[in-house]
């Protein structure tokens, strides 16, 4: 039986190693279809493995391990199998081009730049080169390079390769967006923007030496911003139906895996918690996610799905957008949590620098297309109206959910620490109509994306009211009933606090059902029962609660 490994992301290691591996080699077909192609998929949808494919497919260096292919789809298909091993290939990974500054990511390209020449060491001696020529090949080799002379090295590359091998090149580069990302969130992205547009004019646009050229990513960057004047240019978007069951798994390919290890009575969990993409029209599945889960359950028969994809770099930017958002979008999120679908204007292309979460409008604008196009978002359909990428999006699936709710609950954490103190203060100082402008406003700031019922409200004020110099205990005795909620101080002769949570049926029931509440705290004697305990001082107060509005009344 075959083993599942995410461990390594280099074809050739899969198949000689005889991991489990879903068929992509039709992707070769669709990167013939034009000069150059950008693929954009979430992370962790098989991309840099799909890359390493098409490295041993067309390599001339991989004439040896032509057996790779070997009974996959592609060697079904004579003309494609024309160009297995046939092209000088250039494979460039700029995932790790993710340094603090300019400086750092220009000697981290030239450690990329010098490898190629290691992979391609026979240049150095080429009778079809030049003694200058071999001088720029030696100053990329020993790092000595210039970061202008940096901004034609694919291009220089690709020329000093085809003269060598009268052959010419393919140039694949993978994760081609994580350096603007970096230069965004370190400040220096008009500097990268620079480079990078330099980099992929001369090696992409302008290089009659290039046979192909294949980039992937997350986002489709902006044609103005780093393609500018490129022709021959394809973009294969989540959106577009070609090559749509390239990256990530189809159903059918699921039913396979899950039959091959006997673990089909699993289908529904994995589905529920994995699937829920649509590339184009073609249902998907994170692949990442299900093959770790598949790796799971055959160590485990009793493991339970969870979230993989909790810990992935990009969702940091859904914290800042959640710690940023607007009131409408906070709302929208909530909708999101709940299960409902919202209606958004796409943005096809974008950059970085559109991103700003410090541009409220700018904000509202991008954050939607930039959550659908790194996998936090799904289309559930296509809207007719005049814009023409207008979508009915939801969270796609429970592992996406958990996310947005984890992330959600931890700002929550660190935004109430900022409120809670003052809030007890405010009641320990009777001073109500101040306690309930900041309960009112955490209220109207939070996502409350469980049914407004009196329980959940008992349970958000508890963790609420949970500070420093105070224990918060619920549901205990006291008197002649149980109280709701009681803040105690550390020492008995500072003062506690008492507090019983109502639900309202409506907005105008508020301030009865606080009334009520407070005289809850009287009837039953919580008071007294803690004085009897020894606190010298303390206070009650009845809380009614309806959606996100209150109202706070002293019992007294």
């Amino acid at each position: 039986m075959k083993r599942i490994t995410t461990g390594t992301e280099n074809f050739k290691e899969f198949m000689d190693k005889n991991y489990y591996y879903v068929d992509k080699t039709m992707l070769i077909d669709d990167v013939l279809s034009d000069k150059v192609m950008l693929y954009t998929r979430p992370r962790r949808f098989g991309k840099t493995l799909n890359m390493s494919m098409l490295y041993y497919f067309f390599s001339n260096q991989e004439k040896e391990n032509t057996y790779l292919f070997e009974g996959l789809n592609v060697s079904k298909h004579q003309h494609l199998m024309l160009h297995q091993n046939q092209y000088p290939v250039i494979f460039l990974s700029l995932k790790d081009l993710s340094r603090e500054n300019m400086n750092l990511q220009i000697d981290k390209f030239k450690a990329m730049i010098s490898k190629v020449v290691e992979d391609y060491f026979e240049l150095k001696d080429s009778p079809y080169l030049s003694e200058a020529e071999k001088l720029i090949i030696d100053n990329y080799h020993y790092k000595k390079s210039s970061e202008s002379d940096l901004r034609d090295a694919l291009y220089n590359l690709s020329i000093f390769l085809e003269k060598h091998y009268h052959q010419k090149v393919i140039i694949l580069i993978d994760e081609y967006d994580v350096p603007l990302q970096s230069a965004y969130h370190h400040g220096y992205y008009d500097e990268m923007v620079d480079f990078i547009r330099s980099v992929f004019s001369s090696a992409l646009k302008t290089n009659d030496a290039l046979e192909r050229g294949v980039l992937t990513g997350c986002l489709r960057i902006s044609k103005e911003s780093i393609f500018t004047g490129l022709n021959n240019f394809t973009v294969r978007t989540i959106t577009d139906v070609e090559a749509s069951d390239c990256f990530g798994l189809t159903q059918e390919e699921i039913d396979e895996l899950l039959k091959y290890y006997n673990l089909m009575d699993n289908r529904q969990e994995m589905k529920e918690w994995y699937d829920g993409y649509l590339f184009g029209k073609t249902e998907i599945y994170n692949s990442w996610s299900a093959l770790n889960y598949v790796k799971k359950l055959l160590n485990d028969d009793h493991f339970q799905a969870v979230s993989f994809w909790a810990n992935t770099s990009s969702n940091d930017l859904v914290k800042t957008y959640i710690e940023y958002a607007t009131m409408t979008m906070k709302e929208e999120f909530e909708r999101l949590i709940n299960g409902q679908s919202i209606i958004k204007k796409i943005v096809p292309e974008l950059t970085y620098r559109e991103m700003d979460f410090h541009s409220i409008q700018t904000m509202n604008d991008n954050v939607y297309s930039f959550l659908l196009f790194t996998g936090y978002l799904k289309i559930k359909s296509k809207v007719d109206n005049d814009h023409p990428y207008t979508y009915e999006l939801v969270i796609p699936n429970k592992e996406v959910k958990y996310i947005y709710e984890d992330i959600f609950m931890k700002w929550f954490d660190s935004y109430q620490r900022k409120r809670d103190l003052s809030f007890i203060e405010a009641l320990i100082q009777e001073d109500v109509m101040k306690a309930n402008r900041l309960l009112q406003d955490v209220l109207q700031q939070s996502i409350s994306y469980y049914d407004n019922y009196e329980n959940f409200y008992h349970g958000f004020m508890v963790g609420f009211l949970k500070a420093n110099g105070y224990t918060v205990q619920s549901n205990r005795e006291s008197g002649e009933g149980r109280f709701d909620i009681a803040v105690l101080p550390y020492s008995i002769l500072d003062t506690a606090l008492i507090i019983e949570c109502k639900h309202s049926t409506g907005i105008k029931e508020l301030r009865k059902d606080s009334a009520k509440a407070s005289e809850q705290i009287i009837r039953q004697k919580y008071i007294e029962g803690l004085i009897e305990e020894g606190y010298e001082h303390v206070i009650g107060y009845g809380i009614s609660f309806y959606k996100k509005q209150c109202i706070i009344t002293k019992a007294e």
